[in-house]
């Protein structure tokens, strides 16, 4: 391991709040025991959590350690400009939460895991290779988390190398991956969820501290200066780099001035303020936009790696309402990852800085790989920026996004490989105690596996394609298996093996052909028409193939079903409803809604104050959009400039802080109403133990 440190990063003080943060972990985890009773306890938390844990709980363990380093490498490099077209997206997410879609209805199915819901729709064989593939995938994935997080504390903190003549990065990996590992075996999802609310709440109250902090240490005037010169010094830079190559003189002074003008817009189309005028542009067609949208629908629930949340909501009707919080939910995350790299960027191009970027650049220049010094440059700018006390904070903060990933990822895949994968090949279920037993050794396999993957693999590009190979077999196609199954009552199981054949093979074929080299394609003496028609192939962008693969796997679902025998699957029997239905499962506040409320998404189930929560999605929803529409048309029609653009982006931000604060207060109050309420109901309530997943018949 490269690096070594003559002192800590992080001060007494620092170490103090840790460590705090860490035992307020443990204490919220040691609440839970006792609670835990049953199966569906420990795989869905007994379906017993409001829909504030649910928010703020599934919110926290979609964002580790690994995915906050993500996003300041990725804002470094976007800045402003990218957020803008996020914008674009707002109705469709609209929609999808207002009506539930797909969340509702698989929640109504009662199931504890997306493939014993194939098993009910579809069949047990369906069940078993869709839990094999979700599984492998999920796990090669997971592999490199541990890694990531590891790294991150030991440049963030100053750790030695070595500790007691050992590696200190298997020791940390080992630390982080046990304190994980005791919160899933204490309480199964009951003890996740739990924790992941107290974490979320914290990391939230974290983040916009961090934010009101560096929003006035660094002056707008730095930032607009930052972002607006740095490509134009970059610029210079590369043209005197270029001007004194021997390559360069020899050409004639035409060619030397269009290499230049070259230069010069390829950097001025590189800005990270005026998201029309980015190299991204060009590929912001009609056709980017509807497959992102159609994306966003298709692809709900897709990914398993949180999959205990989809099935731990009280109802069905709790958990679209923690859906449709979960934008207001986000916005201290979404304000920390717009603002907080563009300040690094900031600290690491303006002269005003120049000691900051020179002691950062000293450390990454001690490392080994281009991907390492890309993914600690955030944190080890915001070790030479943060004063004491938010150093800690915000290393506690990592910690608290690393463990409740961790926790709910290692409770994930080893609940999958149990039940999906073991449980389906056994003539008959397990009994209770052996059952729980058998989870806790699959979780704990899971985490030796993803110990030994961080410690002998190293980041390349074949890993990163073996990563991206294995999600495409399971999201190409998974989609239309998902949709049908739970909307269609004519879909087959003929057709959802089609399905999931088609996206697979579609979204993985166009993986491979980005591997095959240009030279060889271009190459004509040989296999010429064949070598065409792959370069075609290959020419096509990921986006597109992304969406040749939904169609034609939606396309082949709907097409197989129509052709093959007629059926009528039984849905009500699979949603509980009608005839179906169980008590306790819909809670009817108005027998007959008006029909202007049924428009807008609220039906029988609605409170006023959900009333009042979906009018405040709609108005901040279509406020955004038609600031985009209005923005776009305007853009394309006018030249603005910077500035007015850095003036937008001020009042931007500041209506985001303001909406931030207001989340969190309200957040945290009805996190620890739901959470009452969940506590109460695991003391008290009945169990099934006949509820373990198992599919009859």
């Amino acid at each position: 391991m490269v690096g070594v440190h003559d002192k800590m990063n992080l001060s007494l003080i620092d170490w103090a709040i840790v460590f705090a943060v860490l035992g307020g972990m443990f204490y919220s985890v040691s609440t839970t025991k006792g609670l835990m009773k049953s199966v569906s306890d420990f795989l869905a938390a007994g379906r017993t959590a409001g829909r504030y844990v649910i928010s703020i709980s599934s919110g926290i363990a979609g964002l580790g350690a690994i995915t906050i380093v993500y996003y300041l490498e990725m804002g470094y490099v976007s800045g402003f400009a990218m957020s803008w077209w996020g914008f674009s997206s707002a109705l469709v997410i609209l929609f999808i939460t207002v009506s539930g879609w797909v969340v509702y209805r698989f929640r109504s199915t009662r199931c504890l895991t997306l493939p014993q819901f194939f098993e009910m729709r579809y069949s047990r064989r369906f069940r078993i290779f869709t839990g094999i593939v979700a599984f492998v995938s999920g796990l090669i994935n997971f592999g490199i988390f541990p890694a990531v997080g590891a790294r991150f504390f030991i440049y963030f903190c100053g750790l030695p190398e070595e500790l007691f003549g050992i590696s200190t990065f298997p020791i940390l990996m080992v630390i982080l991956l046990s304190i994980s590992l005791y919160f899933v075996y204490t309480g199964g999802q009951i003890a996740v969820i739990i924790a992941d609310f107290f974490q979320g709440v914290f990391v939230n109250i974290i983040f916009v501290v961090m934010i009101f902090f560096l929003f006035f240490k660094v002056g707008w005037g730095q930032i607009s200066e930052a972002l607006e010169q740095t490509p134009l010094k970059l610029a210079q830079e590369e043209i005197v780099k270029v001007q004194s190559e021997e390559s360069f003189i020899k050409l004639t002074e035409i060619e030397q001035t269009e290499q230049i003008d070259e230069i010069n817009i390829r950097y001025e189309n590189s800005s990270r303020i005026n998201p029309f005028k980015t190299s991204h542009v060009e590929d912001f067609n009609f056709w980017y936009f509807l497959i992102g949208i159609i994306g966003v629908m298709y692809g709900t629930m897709s990914w398993q790696g949180t999959q205990a949340y989809n099935a731990s909501a009280k109802s069905a009707h709790e958990a679209k309402m923690g859906g449709v919080l979960a934008g207001f939910r986000g916005l201290p995350q979404g304000l920390f990852f717009l603002f907080i790299p563009i300040v690094i960027y900031v600290f690491m191009n303006h002269p005003d800085y120049q000691s900051v970027s020179t002691a950062v650049n000293a450390t990454l220049d001690g490392l080994g790989t281009d991907s390492l010094k890309s993914q600690l440059r955030g944190p080890m700018a915001l070790a030479n920026i943060l004063p004491v006390g938010l150093m800690g904070a915000f290393a506690a903060v990592m910690l608290a996004a690393f463990v409740s990933t961790h926790d709910t990822y290692l409770h994930s895949w080893g609940s999958i490989f149990i039940q999906d994968v073991i449980m389906p090949f056994r003539d008959k279920p397990f009994d209770k105690e052996t059952h729980l037993k058998v989870l806790r050794y699959s979780i704990f396999g899971v985490a030796i596996f993803i110990f030994l993957f961080s410690l002998l693999f190293q980041q390349n590009q074949k890993i990163a394609l073996f990563f991206a190979i294995t999600g495409a077999i399971f999201a190409g196609g998974s989609g239309a298996v998902i949709i049908g199954g739970l909307y269609w009552k004519r879909g087959t199981t003929t057709a959802a093996w089609t399905a999931l054949s088609t996206g697979a093979i579609i979204a993985v074929s166009g993986i491979i052909l980005k591997q095959i080299s240009s030279d060889w394609l271009t190459d004509s003496s040989s296999l010429g028409s064949i070598k065409n028609t792959l370069l075609y192939l290959r020419n096509i962008n990921g986006q597109m193939y992304w969406g040749i693969g939904m169609g034609a796997s939606t396309l082949a679902y709907i097409g197989v079903s129509l052709l093959g025998k007629k059926t009528h699957f039984n849905m009500d029997k699979l949603l509980n409803r009608g005839e179906y239905a169980l008590a306790d499962e819909m809670k009817v506040v108005t027998k007959e809604p008006e029909r202007g409320w049924k428009i807008f998404g609220m039906g029988k189930e609605f409170t006023k104050f959900d009333k009042f929560i979906y009018i405040v999605n709609y108005i901040w929803t279509f406020s955004w959009t038609g600031v985009f529409i209005i923005g776009t048309i305007y853009n394309l029609s006018h030249d603005v400039s910077n500035e007015a653009w850095m003036t937008f982006w001020k009042y931007y931000l500041m209506i985001q802080i303001v909406m931030a604060l207001i989340s969190i207060v309200w957040f945290t109050w009805g996190g620890f109403k739901d959470l009452k309420e969940m506590m109460l109901r695991l003391r008290s309530d009945e169990r099934d133990h006949g509820d373990d997943g198992w599919v009859s018949g």
